[in-house]
């Protein structure tokens, strides 16, 4: 045994040292193309060794390449190094440094107090977002809001961001895009004055509605290949675009409710879609906001109610779902699900300077 055991830990000493001189590895030696291997060079990534522990989205983000390209890279170099790359060790942190990286993140606000509240702040980045209602409860006019509230400069308190729309419905109005805009900016400039604060009303005055709608990247997607395709190149999209701080997708049911007989198939591309998504948000680090619509439901008794769209599968997909609906001719927003958020309702309004409060004094 003892043989055994000297045997056994020689032969793993000489393949680790066998994969850290792999390691020394010159990148501008792996078969990839050339102004791949350049770009790779330029951003300091020498050799395999540079390359150990480092992601396709931060590897395509400081070399200037696309992620395709940069998960090349990363599995020719993980042909050699993957031993010493890609323990779950290397890629773990503690829980007082998660905890921190949460607590520094800003949220994107609604301009609605108590849906902020009911949200821990506002939409979280690194999560999706699923707002489910009926026909005119509001569901695009609070993504427009989002792609417009995102932009709030870094002294408001914001993330001074640019947005991702993407459109499957025809429901976006760029016309009342520029009235929420303009409300935004109106607000702004009544807190700068308020606070009688030379900076921010400087800063304000720089500010315009037609630069807050140039900062909304909108996609018009068509049948769900549009939309499955569109999320796939997202991260490369992201990568171009830096300032991007969050991705609205209205709605992510539409195309998938009408097109699909065969529903095993359409339960994978949804899968596949949502794992994009979330990868999304987790390596660019941005808030993804989903609409979906509500169908009827009936139980055994015959009984009928309202649920979200897509199934009971697709309710797991999100980190938050928000059901919007009417009570008492008032939209109300029920926080359904959360890992770490209490489900309350409260009451929302729609107002013709976007989403807002609900006026109790009224």
């Amino acid at each position: 045994r003892t043989w055994d055991e000297a045997h056994a830990r020689a032969a793993m000493e000489t393949d680790v040292l066998r994969r850290v001189s792999s390691l020394r590895r010159d990148v501008t030696t792996l078969p990839l193309a050339s102004h791949v291997r350049q770009s790779l060079v330029d951003a300091g990534y020498a050799t395999l060794a540079d390359l150990v522990g480092a992601t396709p989205a931060t590897v395509a983000r400081q070399a200037g390449i696309s992620q395709d390209e940069a998960l090349e890279a990363l599995q020719h170099g993980g042909s050699t190094s993957a031993g010493l790359r890609s323990p779950v060790w290397r890629s773990g942190k503690t829980a007082d440094v998660i905890f921190e990286q949460e607590r520094r993140r800003r949220r994107v606000v609604t301009f609605c107090p108590a849906l902020d509240e009911l949200l821990g702040g506002g939409v979280a980045p690194c999560e999706i977002t699923e707002f489910c209602g009926v026909p005119g409860i509001g569901k695009t006019q609070l993504g427009m809001q989002l792609a417009v509230d995102v932009q709030i400069p870094q002294e408001f308190g914001g993330l001074a961001g640019q947005a991702v729309y993407i459109d499957t419905e025809g429901s976006f109005m760029a016309e009342r895009a520029e009235e929420i805009a303009d409300a935004c900016l109106e607000h702004l400039q009544k807190i700068a004055t308020s606070a009688q604060d030379a900076d921010l009303l400087r800063l304000v005055s720089k500010w315009d509605v037609e630069k807050m709608l140039a900062n909304i990247h909108f996609f018009r997607v068509h049948d769900s290949t549009e939309q499955i395709a569109l999320v796939h190149v997202l991260p490369e999209f992201l990568c171009a675009h830096p300032e991007v701080r969050l991705v609205v997708l209205d709605s992510v049911a539409f195309h998938f409710r009408q097109e699909f007989r065969d529903m095993a198939k359409r339960t994978r591309l949804l899968a596949s879609m949502m794992q994009g998504l979330m990868n999304v948000a987790n390596d660019s680090q941005v808030a993804v906001v989903l609409t979906n619509q509500v169908t009827t439901k009936v139980h055994g008794g015959g009984d009928a109610r309202l649920v979200p769209a897509l199934g009971d599968s697709f309710a797991h997909a999100s980190t938050n779902r928000v059901l919007l609906f009417w009570h008492e001719c008032e939209r109300h927003a029920h926080l359904y699900k959360s890992p770490y958020l209490p489900g309350r309702t409260v009451a929302y309004a729609l107002t013709s300077q976007g989403v807002r409060g609900v006026d109790k004094s009224a």
